[in-house]
């Protein structure tokens, strides 16, 4: 992909993130934590994951304490945040909405009716 590998300024992240609310910037990556209903439905929701992830050939950092699952995304390659990881940000909220996992949902933990959800 042409530009892929060229790094985000702060406008194109900022607006960029404006269409990924569950997502947020933590250093020179995005991170984004869901909890699933269940173990099980964890870990088959890394499972659709890893495989849009081998399609794209950009890989997440993934975290799974029982239910809950983290997510960060950044290209190493380049040393920061890409065009590259915001496809598969997206694409990480595409597969997570088949497990009922809204993409603009609230933290882990948050009270119903927080901001972020």
């Amino acid at each position: 992909m042409a530009g892929s590998e060229e790094l985000l300024d702060e406008a194109q992240l900022a607006e960029a993130l404006a269409g990924l609310p569950a997502w947020r910037q933590e250093g020179g990556a995005l991170v984004r934590e869901v909890e699933l209903a269940s173990f099980w439905q964890a870990v088959a929701a890394i499972v659709c994951v890893a495989e849009v992830a081998e399609a794209q050939g950009h890989h997440p950092d993934l975290t799974l304490r029982y239910r809950r699952l983290g997510f960060s995304v950044t290209t190493h390659s380049a040393g920061g945040l890409t065009r590259r990881d915001l496809a598969l940000a997206a694409a990480i909220d595409q597969r997570l909405a088949a497990f009922g996992v809204p993409p603009g949902g609230p933290p882990p933990g948050a009270a119903p009716g927080a901001p972020g959800g």
